[in-house]
C-alpha cells in the first residue's frame, strides 16, 4: 500500500529514511485526437523537504506534468500514458485518485475554486471529512495549518473576506491540513499582488520545516530563483534544463532561445559581461551578485 497505515510521526521517519519523494521516468503523454505527445520522455528526481520550481512557455506542458504527478492522468483525464511515476517509491499507476491525493495536494491558479464553506475552519476541515479524520484530529490539523500560513485567528471569518493573498495562503492550508508529502502548486501568484506572491513563497519555504517536497509551476523566475532548490525547464513537452537555480538561471542563452528570461541580476551581469567582455560569474539574486562584485573589486577601485 502506499504508506497509509503510519501515523504521522511514522510518516515523517520514513521520509528521513526515503530519499526519493518523486521519482518520474521516462514519462510521456498524448490527448486523444492530438498529433503529437505533450510530454516526451521526462525524466526527474526529487528528495525530500526539495522545493522544484516548473517554468516554460505557455503550451509547454507544465500543467499536463502537474496531472501526472497528482494521478488525474490518466485515470480522470484520459489519453496514452508512457513511462512511470514515483511517490516514496511507490507507482502511482497502482493506486486510485482518491489514495493518492492523501500524499500528493494540490493548489490550483485561482483560490476561489477550490474554497466553498461558510469559515475558514470550515474550509480546512471539509477535506479531512472526505479523509474521515476523526473532529478532534481535525481541531488540531487546523490549528497547525493556520500556523503554517500565518492565518492564526481567522477561524472564524469567512473566506470571502480574505484578500486574495489570504484566500490563496487558505486554499494551501486546506490542503496541508491532509497532510501530503508532496504539495504541488500550479500557477498560484499568477493572479496576486507582489504582497500576495511573497505570501505564498513564504509558506512555499516553510515547506521544508515539515520534509514535505514542494512543487510549483509559475513565472516568477525572480522567486523560484530565491526560494526553489531545483529547477525544471519544460519546452514542447521536453526538459531543457534541470538542475539548480544557479545551474539553470545561468545558461541565458538555452533559456532565450524559448522566449524565457532568468532573474533581472543574472541578466544584467550577462549583459554586463557581453558590453564590457568582463568574465563576472553570474549570480541569480542580488544578494549573490553584491558578495561576486565586492570580492572582484574591493581594493581594485
Amino acid at each position: 500500500m502506499l504508506i497509509q497505515a503510519l501515523s504521522r510521526n511514522d510518516r515523517r521517519r520514513f521520509s528521513i529514511v526515503t530519499k526519493e519523494a518523486v521519482r518520474v521516468k521516462e514519462l510521456a503523454f498524448q490527448y486523444p485526437d492530438t498529433e503529437e505527445k505533450t510530454l516526451k520522455d521526462i525524466n526527474f528526481t526529487l528528495r525530500y523537504g526539495e522545493i522544484l520550481g516548473v517554468v516554460g512557455p505557455t503550451g509547454a506542458g507544465k500543467s499536463t506534468l502537474a496531472m501526472c504527478l497528482n494521478g488525474l492522468i490518466p485515470e480522470v483525464i484520459e489519453g496514452e500514458l508512457e513511462g512511470e511515476v514515483y511517490i516514496k517509491e511507490e507507482n502511482i499507476q497502482d493506486f486510485s485518485v482518491a489514495d493518492v491525493s492523501e500524499y500528493v495536494g494540490f493548489v490550483f491558479q485561482e483560490p476561489e475554486n477550490q474554497l466553498s464553506q461558510m469559515t475558514i475552519e470550515e474550509e480546512i476541515a471539509f477535506g479531512m471529512g472526505n479523509l474521515g479524520v476523526s473532529r478532534s484530529e481535525m481541531e488540531v490539523r487546523i490549528k497547525d495549518a493556520l500556523a503554517q500560513v500565518g492565518l492564526t485567528g481567522y477561524e472564524k471569518r469567512s473566506p470571502l473576506a480574505l484578500s486574495g493573498g489570504q484566500q490563496q495562503r487558505l486554499a494551501i492550508a486546506s490542503v496541508l491540513a491532509m497532510r501530503p508529502s508532496i504539495m504541488i502548486m500550479d500557477e498560484p501568484t499568477s493572479m496576486l499582488d507582489p504582497k500576495g506572491k511573497n505570501e505564498v513563497y513564504d509558506v512555499l519555504q516553510n515547506l521544508k520545516g515539515y520534509d514535505m517536497t514542494g512543487i510549483i509551476i509559475d513565472h516568477e523566475v525572480e522567486r523560484i530563483a530565491t526560494y526553489c532548490d531545483k529547477i525544471l525547464v519544460l519546452n514542447e513537452g521536453e526538459v531543457q534544463a534541470f538542475g539548480t537555480p544557479e545551474e539553470v538561471f545561468t545558461q541565458i542563452e538555452l533559456l532565450h532561445q524559448f522566449q524565457l528570461n532568468a532573474p533581472q541580476v543574472t541578466e544584467f551581469l550577462y549583459r554586463y559581461n557581453q558590453e564590457y567582455q568582463q568574465d563576472v560569474k553570474l549570480s541569480t539574486t542580488v544578494k549573490e551578485a553584491v558578495a561576486t562584485f565586492e570580492s572582484e573589486y574591493t581594493g581594485k577601485v
